[in-house]
């Protein structure tokens, strides 16, 4: 792997594993899958698949920054508006 490609594969690790700390099944569960989605593509030698790699990794970080933000809306909500299906 080279190295800015190595440097991007940590950081998108890191990254992910600080957004899994609040996952709603449990950062244990979280860093399990993650730990062997990475193991799974480690043998990935091609500049051009690790590049898409990253790239999905990228999406999963949004789709997680957006449920945690549905989730804080929906607790505000909750907390702070009536529920009009009464």
């Amino acid at each position: 792997m080279a190295s800015p490609l190595r440097y991007e594969v940590l950081n998108l690790y890191k990254n992910l594993l600080y957004l899994g700390r609040e996952y709603p099944k449990g950062a244990d569960y979280f860093r399990t899958r993650l730990k062997a989605a990475f193991v799974k593509n480690k043998d990935v030698k091609d500049p051009e698949q690790i590049k898409q790699l990253i790239a999905r990794g990228e999406f999963v970080i949004k789709e997680l920054e957006a449920l945690y933000f549905l989730r804080k809306y929906r607790a505000l909500k909750q907390r702070y508006y009536e529920d009009d299906n009464k």
